[in-house]
């Protein structure tokens, strides 16, 4: 298939489900987009379509939003973000995709089986930051800073709105950070600015059409979509890591 149709069906197949739950755009679009984007452009692309793709679906989310409760996850994974970026040379990049796809895997699929997910209301405003930090190392180390929070805020027990807004703030902080610093490095290049000019206008209208889609979504088929999505997303690690 041609690489810019490629492209374009992975952009669009991905902001739908963005629009939809708020994150995963990079689950979805490297499914397509393995065949088409050199590894090297594949992270810059996938956090800008991504960043851009959360900020045509925040009207979903901003009903949701409290401050008080996003602002604990969102300084933890500034904090995580360095960390984990000083942590990338030293850490084997198949292992680390290894462990974090065995666990959602084994994981998720204890929590779809279940009759009643748990529900941790302990540990406060410090254990949302610890779960924000863990993304944001996770982050630093690999681009994979979404599950720790996202995974966190299902386990919390809030309704969907709240979920929504806190995961959705979270990473639109962390995909800004980590563009910022992919363009102070020199990792943005034309073929890469090239490739989102192709994305972009793709995903535009499904990230609204998923977005539309999400209203009609009650609390427990958002949680159970939340957890269908991260052991999709430990499978396709998993996956990864075949040579």
């Amino acid at each position: 298939m041609d690489p810019i149709l490629l492209i374009a069906i992975g952009a669009a197949t991905a902001g739908f489900v963005q629009g939809l739950s708020g994150f995963a755009f990079g689950l979805v679009a490297m499914v397509f987009w393995v065949w088409a984007v050199p590894p090297d452009a594949a992270g810059p692309l996938v956090v800008g379509c991504s960043l851009l793709g959360q900020s045509l679906s925040i009207r979903a989310a901003w009903r949701g939003f409290e401050p008080k409760r996003a602002l604990p996850f969102i300084a933890g994974g500034l904090l995580g973000v360095p960390i984990g970026a000083w942590l990338l040379p030293h850490i084997a990049p198949d292992t680390f995709k290894r462990a974090l796809g065995l666990f959602l895997v084994l994981w998720c699929p204890t929590m779809l089986l279940a009759k009643n997910l748990p529900h941790i209301a302990w540990g406060g405003r410090g254990a949302d930051a610890a779960a924000g930090w863990l993304g944001g190392v996770m982050g630093g180390i690999g681009g994979f800073s979404g599950p720790a929070p996202t995974l966190w805020c299902s386990l919390r027990g809030w309704d969907k709105d709240i979920q929504r807004a806190m995961f959705q703030s979270f990473h639109l902080c962390m995909h800004s950070l980590t563009l910022t610093l992919y363009a102070t490095s020199g990792l943005i290049t034309p073929k890469t600015v090239h490739m989102f000019a192709i994305a972009a206008p793709a995903m535009i209208v499904p990230t609204f059409l998923g977005a539309l889609l999400y209203g009609r979504i009650s609390d427990h088929g958002f949680r159970r979509l939340i957890l269908t999505l991260l052991l999709i997303s430990g499978a396709f690690l998993l996956a990864s890591t075949w040579h």
